[in-house]
């Protein structure tokens, strides 16, 4: 019994130090808590960034639920042509994480 919970203990470690619970666009990781704001995209054309538009999607261990997409938050915006977007992660301890999507323009 003993072997096996080593074993279980052992996988648990390795999962964790593996980074698979980590958001995989946060620029920069961190073993405990990621909240960090950052660029995605930006685009050279004459649009204003007037309008904003937002999108997330939530974790909480392994459930997951949302639409952090450019389109679902240029529609939340009411956005037509976008100027910029950029991005919001946070991530404590894998057990919980926000991805946020953030879109500019007009």
């Amino acid at each position: 019994m003993k072997k096996w919970i080593c074993v279980l203990g052992l996988v648990g470690v390795v999962a964790l130090m593996s980074g698979c619970y980590t958001m995989p666009n946060a620029p920069v990781m961190a073993p405990i808590v990621v909240d960090e704001k950052g660029p995605v995209a930006g685009f050279s054309n004459d649009t204003a960034a007037t309008k904003v538009g937002k999108a997330e999607a939530e974790g909480i261990l392994i459930f997951a639920t949302g639409d952090a997409s450019i389109q679902a938050a240029a529609n939340n915006g009411g956005i037509s042509e976008i100027h910029h977007v950029d991005s919001e992660v946070l991530n404590v301890l894998g057990i919980y994480s926000r991805n946020q999507t953030i879109v500019y323009g007009e």
